[in-house]
């Protein structure tokens, strides 16, 4: 046998056991760091601040905001970003207002005006009743100023150059819209919704469905999945924190009860 004895190859034919490598040390900066953002800043603005500031090589979100929304907007370290798909998921809770009789090419106050129509006939009955017809399983046809993408290009893009595709509707679910507080031509709402709701498109909707047209004045997001936006720090004051000041106000993996992959 060329000098190889039996037990040579009985030695070289047994599997190797593998090692499975040390776990990572946690980092105390590994978790969930809840922001109350103001209007301006886009999210990746957010993202980017932090990362900067205190100096942090990984640093993700769960879920955007528009840059003239406020609110809640969880970011994710270190190894918490991998649970980006997770945070997600979860649903929303927004409190906003509309503004009857007028649409915009973004279904929103900071959009080009297309259209003014009178709106002063609209009751509070009426109003209610329209926001009561959205709850449940409906379909949203996304606008076209968004990020998703058709054909690799963002939606937001092509609108910037004036263009307009076909969108597929998506299935979202409304949990509960209700009616806060109703001074013509200004509406104040509180809706509960599935990820990937437009709220801005909603609140559209709701004006073609009474005839006047409508859009979103101000959204402020006050809730996603178990976390809220009054155990959030303002922006302006996380920025002034230092590295232990931060860490003080992140949400370790061990309390999120969401399995990191």
């Amino acid at each position: 046998m060329d000098g190889i004895g039996a037990a040579q190859i009985h030695w070289r034919m047994r599997p190797q056991r593998y090692r499975r490598p040390p776990p990572r040390a946690v980092d105390e900066l590994d978790g969930l760091l809840l922001v109350d953002k103001p209007a301006g800043p886009t999210s990746h603005d957010i993202v980017d601040a932090v990362r900067r500031i205190f100096n942090l090589p990984k640093v993700g979100h769960g879920g955007t905001l528009d840059p003239g929304a406020t609110g809640l907007l969880i970011l994710l370290l270190g190894r918490a970003t991998k649970l980006s798909q997770a945070v997600m998921s979860t649903d929303k809770v927004y409190e906003g207002s509309l503004v009857l009789g007028v649409t915009t090419d973004t279904h929103d106050a900071e959009g080009a005006v297309l259209e003014r129509r009178e709106s002063a006939a609209v009751t509070r009955e009426q109003l209610a009743a329209e926001f009561r017809k959205w709850v449940g399983d409906v379909e949203q046809i996304p606008p076209m100023v968004s990020a998703i993408k058709k054909d690799g290009v963002a939606l937001y893009r092509m609108a910037r150059h004036g263009q307009e595709v076909p969108r597929e509707p998506r299935l979202l679910h409304i949990f509960d819209f209700v009616l806060l507080n109703f001074a013509a031509p200004l509406a104040q709402f509180r809706v509960v919704c599935s990820k990937g709701t437009y709220v801005r498109t909603l609140c559209h909707d709701v004006g073609e469905g009474l005839g006047c047209g409508a859009c979103m004045n101000t959204l402020h997001r006050v809730r996603s999945g178990k976390w809220d936006v009054k155990d959030a720090v303002r922006f302006e004051d996380l920025v002034e924190l230092d590295r232990a000041g931060l860490a003080a106000r992140v949400l370790p993996l061990t309390s999120v009860n969401l399995r990191v992959p």
